[in-house]
């Protein structure tokens, strides 16, 4: 049975974990709660499953982190003009930001989500988590070597930021040291090898994830939630439609790439992240496909997906507050100006290392929010159905974290065409699998 299962593509184990996770969801709702604050026992199994999985891939995102921003600032001194590369993908985040936040905006003003929406002003409620420019400069000065960070309950957490500053500093130091630095260079390459095989064992078990994360959604929300917000979901979907669909295809053509070919290859990153609502947690995989499927060179794309899956998200940093401030403006009946949206978009470009690859976009919204002078309670309006939204935010982070490192590598001529336009598309999660069933050789 188990080798029969490892013969089904991973693509497909998915799509089916999605199908029984919306009928375990729909049974569950349908059985409804045992109290007020008790869920019954098929939707806190749910839960607790779809938690495991998430909390599995968030243990793994520090030491991620720090081995794969070292690692990828080295690398960079193996690439000839190494210089141009990192200001061409700085540049084509930037330009593929402003088309999706132009998007986002575009849609707010049509489909028009906060005058459209019927959710109880009661739901108003100031996140726990806000975000501000003063917050978000002075939380880039690392307060320890570890970016450690404690809650008033005395919980520690990592904060993602601070680790990237701290990562980006040792590993231009490293640079700068040169030949004395190779010992370490070569520790913390064997680090993110092995960082990197634990976090894949941890992605084979993404179906059994899917099925609790989309059962407890579906349970937990149902269509109500939605209903409420229904033309705000509808808008944000609809613009991260376009972004994946329409634009990307576009700037594919435009350089002379197959879009067809590039969703072949990248589509099992995209999956992944639709799943786990992480980018960081897709990393590998996301590597993998950029280099495998779609012929970027490994020296560069080891730069380049690291520092995207921190720093580029066009769906949860660019649509997404494009379209909640509109609403939340809409809803307490503030007129936005001109300026205001020039705050929006340069917000969502130069921001959006805020939201640093982990799930959920709370930190960026809150950003925006305050940016804009809008109050920051408004964001309890959407959190009903943001896991629902995330998922789609997510999808979309990852296929321009591929797409910018095809792109570049097209435009400086180092991108491996002939593998670009291959026939067939490496499984990366079939080939782990392979690789864990091999022998061991001492």
């Amino acid at each position: 049975m188990l080798a029969r299962l490892r013969r089904v593509p991973f693509a497909a184990q998915v799509l089916l974990a999605l199908v029984v996770g919306v009928a375990l969801g729909l049974i569950a709702r349908h059985m409804g709660p045992l109290g007020p604050e008790e869920p019954n026992w098929l939707t806190s199994t749910l839960q607790t499953v779809g938690g495991t999985f998430v909390t599995l891939l968030k243990v793994l995102v520090p030491p991620l982190i720090v081995t794969a921003v070292i690692v990828s600032i080295a690398n960079l001194k193996q690439v000839s003009n190494a210089a141009r590369l990192a200001g061409q993908t700085l540049l084509w985040f930037a330009i593929t930001a402003l088309i999706a936040v132009s998007i986002g905006i575009g849609l707010g003003l049509l489909t028009q989500p906060g005058r459209n929406a019927s959710v109880d002003a009661a739901a108003q409620t100031a996140p726990e988590t806000t975000g501000s420019w003063w917050d978000f400069l002075t939380g880039l000065v690392p307060h320890n070597i570890l970016g450690l960070q404690s809650s008033p309950e005395g919980d520690l957490s990592f904060n993602v930021l601070q680790l990237i500053v701290l990562s980006v500093a040792i590993g231009i130091a490293a640079l700068k040291v040169g030949e004395p630095a190779e010992p370490f260079l070569g520790l913390v390459r064997s680090a993110l090898t092995i960082v990197q095989k634990v976090l894949w064992w941890v992605i084979l078990l993404a179906p059994l994830g899917t099925v609790g994360l989309i059962g407890n959604a579906v349970a937990t929300y149902g269509w109500e939630s939605l209903g409420s917000l229904g033309v705000f979901a509808g808008a944000v979907y609809a613009g991260l439609a376009l972004v994946l669909f329409v634009v990307y295809p576009v700037l594919l053509r435009v350089h002379g790439l197959s879009p067809r070919r590039y969703f072949a290859g990248a589509w099992p990153a995209i999956q992944l992240a639709f799943v786990s609502r992480s980018s960081i947690g897709t990393l590998p995989v996301t590597e993998r496909v950029t280099e495998q499927n779609l012929g970027v060179p490994r020296s560069y794309a080891s730069f380049a997906v690291p520092f995207g899956a921190t720093t580029k998200m066009d769906g949860c940093a660019a649509i997404y507050p494009a379209l909640a401030a509109i609403f939340v403006a809409q809803f307490f009946g503030v007129d936005l100006s001109i300026t205001d949206y020039l705050l929006i978009v340069l917000v969502s470009v130069v921001g959006s290392a805020a939201t640093a690859g982990v799930t959920g976009a709370v930190v960026m919204l809150t950003l925006t929010l305050s940016t804009l002078g809008l109050p920051l309670a408004g964001v309890g309006l959407l959190l009903a159905i943001d896991p629902i939204l995330d998922m789609g935010r997510t999808a979309v982070n990852v296929a321009g974290q591929a797409l910018v490192p095809t792109i570049v590598a097209k435009r400086e001529g180092i991108l491996d065409v002939e593998r670009y336009r291959g026939t067939s598309s490496v499984d990366p999660v079939a080939d782990l699998d392979a690789d864990l069933r091999e022998p061991v050789t001492v």
